[in-house]
């Protein structure tokens, strides 16, 4: 039997590189991008309820869902919208929540599954003119280990992956004038989305950390 999983936020950076990695392990995956620009990718807004009701309906089975999409206005709090403030939280928080109620109900009746939440390490550390992406990373992680109690009765297994900067269009096209090469590559990250589905059925990992070895800005 195939197993399928739903990659938000797939259409490039560290969502193409997770799809790409679980193709490659053997996964029917679902690509899922609100600037879907392939036939390959599916358009949907993550934002809207009717929209993930909708997509979910047209899913026989998922065995995985990766919360990956994610967004960030790079402002100070002065300066930061009401607007900015709830897409970030939309995208990042609400989003997830709404994926991962639709993934439990299907995950539950087909009598288990995965749901692997992306965080960064922004939900274990702050750093200035990054408020509402701080607050809702914070607020996934949160979610996340509130999930894995909650569903690991039902077998429904449930990880945070907490990743450190990567050399994606999420950090590159913000901050010209970052190193890349105290960055990593977003295929590593994506391997450890593998290995956490890798584990025995009887294991689970809530929480994991992937860091660049050259990011001297976390301990």
């Amino acid at each position: 039997m195939n197993h399928t999983a739903l990659v938000t936020g797939g259409a490039r950076g560290l969502g193409a590189a997770i799809c790409k990695e679980l193709r490659e392990a053997g996964y029917e995956v679902i690509a899922a991008d609100v600037n879907a620009r392939e036939p390959s990718i599916l358009k949907l807004d993550i934002t809207r309820e009717d929209d993930v009701v909708k997509a979910f309906a047209k899913l026989e089975r998922l065995d995985v869902l990766v919360n990956n999409a994610g967004v960030d206005y790079t402002l100070p709090i002065e300066e930061l919208s009401m607007n900015q403030w709830d897409t970030v939280m939309a995208v990042n928080l609400r989003a997830p929540f709404l994926l991962a109620r639709q993934a439990a109900r299907l995950m539950k009746r087909q009598g288990g599954g995965h749901i692997i939440n992306i965080c960064s390490t922004a939900a274990k550390r702050t750093w200035p003119n990054a408020s509402a992406y701080h607050a809702s990373k914070w607020g996934l992680l949160g979610l996340s280990h509130a999930l894995h109690a909650e569903l690991r009765p039902q077998k429904i297994k449930v990880s945070a992956v907490i990743a450190g900067g990567m050399r994606t269009p999420f950090l590159l096209d913000r901050f010209p004038d970052i190193d890349p090469g105290v960055l990593q590559d977003p295929a590593n990250v994506a391997k450890t989305v593998r290995y956490l589905l890798t584990l025995p059925a009887e294991t689970v990992i809530p929480e994991i950390m992937v860091i660049p070895m050259r990011e001297g800005s976390w301990p």
